[in-house]
């Protein structure tokens, strides 16, 4: 699919300083029309399915996509749409909410850690670990319910160690075969509150709203202060965060799967070959047949 998105324009070049006012909540559409998105959108998703395909046969690598973003970014949304072509074999979503009564009985990585894809998959983490130095970082209070060593909880040091813990990770999973990308989908203040009232007046949105939303939203720049310092901490060249303008929810859906194809081909892979033994097996059979 050739395409004028430029996937570096959204990436987050380590070491950088995030700030979130200077990353646009919206840019030029990359598309001209409704028909001419979803012809777009349409090709992306064929050859999404393509390669997904030959990665799945390929079976070296794993792939994990990361989508952290405020509420009614668009997070279901580009999943269900980008995603549209795959294999339900190849891949498989999982969304983190409040954690349970048994994962606060571990550390903040385990929850995450033990639904990461095999290889030849696609692992989605709707939410994910970031949680536990984005919400958790605006509601410290959280952490008197995680159970934590008297000594962790310092407010001085805390969000750089788990920083460092999940940077880690990463990078212990990159040395083993599974690429990460990371999503953050960046959404304005009004185009929030304009989403909200959607959810409010059309019946069939209902479902999506609640006044938790509401009290989250007073939050916002603390979360802005979160996510800038998470951004800054942990996006590296193996595991690079992608800060997606969210305002236009088509074109953030076309953003996302230009770097998801982009880093498809970046991925060495290829169909099993046949061996002689194995065709010799093959003639055996079609002669049986």
């Amino acid at each position: 699919m050739t395409t004028d998105i430029c996937i570096e324009d959204f990436r987050v070049p380590p070491g950088e300083n995030v700030k979130l006012k200077k990353w646009p909540t919206k840019v030029k559409p990359f598309f001209k029309s409704k028909k001419h998105y979803h012809k777009r959108l349409d090709e992306g998703v064929e050859e999404l399915s393509e390669l997904q395909r030959m990665h799945y046969a390929s079976n070296r690598h794993a792939i994990l996509l990361i989508f952290q973003a405020m509420d009614a970014a668009g997070k279901d949304g580009a999943i269900r749409h980008v995603m549209s072509g795959i294999n339900p074999q190849g891949c498989q979503v999982f969304s983190f909410q409040q954690p349970s009564s048994e994962e606060l009985e571990h550390d903040f990585l385990w929850r995450t850690t033990r639904h990461l894809p095999e290889r030849g998959r696609i692992g989605i983490f709707n939410r994910s670990y970031y949680e536990e130095v984005l919400i958790v970082r605006v509601h410290p209070e959280i952490l008197k319910s995680q159970r934590l060593p008297h000594e962790l909880p310092d407010a001085k040091t805390i969000w750089i160690d788990r920083y460092r813990s999940i940077v880690d990770l990463e990078e212990h999973l990159h040395r083993n075969g599974t690429r990460i990308i990371k999503f953050f989908l960046h959404l304005s203040k009004d185009e929030q509150r304009e989403r909200f009232l959607d959810r409010i007046d059309e019946p069939e949105k209902n479902w999506k709203f609640s006044l938790a939303d509401v009290r989250e939203r007073k939050s916002w720049p603390l979360y802005m202060q979160a996510y800038e310092a998470c951004l800054s901490a942990t996006s590296t060249a193996n595991a690079p965060w992608y800060v997606v303008p969210a305002d236009d929810k088509k074109n953030a859906r076309l953003i996302v799967s230009q770097i998801l194809l982009d880093t498809f081909h970046d991925i060495e892979m290829a169909y099993p070959k046949t061996t002689a033994k194995r065709r010799r097996e093959l003639k055996a059979i079609r002669k049986e047949l």
